[in-house]
This record gives C-alpha cells, sequence and structure tokens, in this order.
C-alpha cells in the first residue's frame, strides 16, 4: 500500500487563498471594519487556521486514501473531523465585525439567516448525512473522485448551517438561546440513530468496496470495520451534542439563578 498526501494545486490553492485572505481581514485590513479591535484577535484567528488546516489533513492525508480504499471506519473519523471540528473552530473565528457587514447586505442576508435557522440547518444536515450513507450514492462517491468532493463538501457545508446557532460570533445572526441550543443538539442525536443502527445492526456488509478490500489490519475484517464505523459516529456525536447541552444548561440556569 503506498500512502500519499493529496497536492492537487486546486486543492492547496483554494486552501492557501482562503488562510491568506482571511489573515489579510483579520491583519493589515482589519482597520477599515467598524468595530474591529486595535489588537489581532489571536483566540479567533488560530481557531479559524486550525480548523482550516484539520480539514486540508482530513481530505488530504492519508486517512483520505486509507477511508476510501480500505477501511470504512477510517472514513468515519474523516468525516466526523469535518463535521464536528472543522466548522465549530472556523465559525468561532469569524468575528461579528467581520461578517455582519455581509450579512446587512440586502438579499445576501436573507438568505444567510434562512440557511443558518436552526431548523432548517438541523433537519438539511440530518438529511444529507442519511442520504450519503445509502450505499448506492455511498458507493458512487468512493468510486467517482468527483462525486467524493461533493460528498465531503455538502457534509462540510451543512455542518456550517447547523452548528451556527452554537458557535456564531454574529450580532446579525447569533448564537441561538439556551433552550433552542438543547432541543436542536437533542434532536441531532435522535436524527442520526437510523444510520447509526442501518450500520451497527447489519448482519452484512453494506458497502462493496470495504467487503473486496485487501485487509491492511490482519483478521480486522469488514463486517467489524462497518460497526466500529457507525460506534465512532455515534459516540463522536454525543460526545460533542450532550457537551454543547451541558454548556447550554449551564449558561441557562446561571441566567435563571
Amino acid at each position: 500500500m503506498q500512502l500519499h498526501w493529496h497536492t492537487e494545486p486546486f486543492l492547496i490553492i483554494s486552501i492557501l487563498g482562503v488562510a491568506w485572505l482571511y489573515t489579510l481581514l483579520m491583519g493589515p485590513l482589519r482597520s477599515r471594519f467598524s468595530g474591529a479591535p486595535e489588537r489581532m484577535p489571536w483566540t479567533a484567528y488560530n481557531c479559524f487556521q486550525t480548523g482550516l488546516a484539520l480539514a486540508y489533513i482530513s481530505v488530504a492525508s492519508p486517512l483520505d486514501q486509507i477511508g476510501e480504499q480500505f477501511l470504512f471506519s477510517a472514513h468515519m473519523v474523516q468525516h466526523m473531523i469535518l463535521v464536528y471540528v472543522c466548522p465549530p473552530l472556523m465559525i468561532y473565528g469569524l468575528p461579528w465585525w467581520l461578517v455582519d457587514p455581509l450579512f446587512r447586505v440586502k438579499g445576501l442576508g436573507l438568505v444567510f439567516r434562512k440557511l443558518f435557522h436552526p431548523l432548517v440547518g438541523g433537519m438539511t444536515f440530518s438529511t444529507v448525512y442519511t442520504v450519503w450513507h445509502i450505499p448506492l450514492l455511498y458507493e458512487m462517491a468512493l468510486q467517482d473522485k468527483t462525486i467524493h468532493i461533493i460528498e465531503h463538501l455538502t457534509m462540510f457545508g451543512t455542518g456550517w448551517m447547523m452548528l451556527w446557532m452554537v458557535f456564531s460570533q454574529s450580532k446579525e445572526i447569533p448564537i441561538s438561546n439556551p433552550g433552542v441550543r438543547m432541543i436542536g443538539v437533542f434532536l441531532l442525536m435522535v436524527a442520526q440513530l437510523p444510520v447509526f443502527a442501518f450500520l451497527t445492526l447489519s448482519d452484512a456488509v453494506l458497502y462493496p468496496t470495504y467487503d473486496w478490500a485487501p485487509r491492511i489490519i490482519p483478521g480486522f475484517e469488514a463486517l467489524p470495520d462497518q460497526i466500529l464505523g457507525g460506534v465512532i459516529m455515534k459516540i463522536s456525536n454525543m460526545v460533542f451534542s450532550l457537551s454543547v447541552f451541558a454548556y447550554a444548561f449551564f449558561t441557562w440556569a446561571k441566567h435563571e439563578s
């Protein structure tokens, strides 16, 4: 097995372009934004760039190759990074003074308000995530690079829609109140139960690619790998959701006391 990193020009240019533009806006061009601080907001900056770097690692490192050709569980780890790690860091790294001018643009602001509405974001993400695990579509993504890229972009993008209510720094489209956040993450846990059951309770390998793949871990067959992938998905979902739920409940209780 020859493991490698993806170095496609479009991917590298896209990642570096976003990192460079964000650095300019947060640094030399910061003074052009009303309300921007005099000093560089390093916490936000580091969060965004870390999220961007992890997004690159998840889709360009050997993890992508292993998940695409050999192990379903590795592919699930990749998806969990793209959904539960990168969007929170990057959203938190967007201060209100940077994003709110965009949200005030007539028409564009209305579109973002619809997309980032907790109900719309939660339902869209849950639907997209569930649909991509239908064996036919999942196999198409594994076999066709373009479809695979679309799969990752839609999961990543709808992850932003879902998590804006939790990590937003915007004043125009702010973080949701604690009650909405608690209900939202609870419904997120419930929405992933069908996929979890589909993956872990099946007595057959659902995705032929992994059934036919060489066993790179001796004795670790495709069905246990599939079950492990489902467990990784559910544990990631529960750790994330329960953490958000607990923090929202603490915030609500502190406000009420």
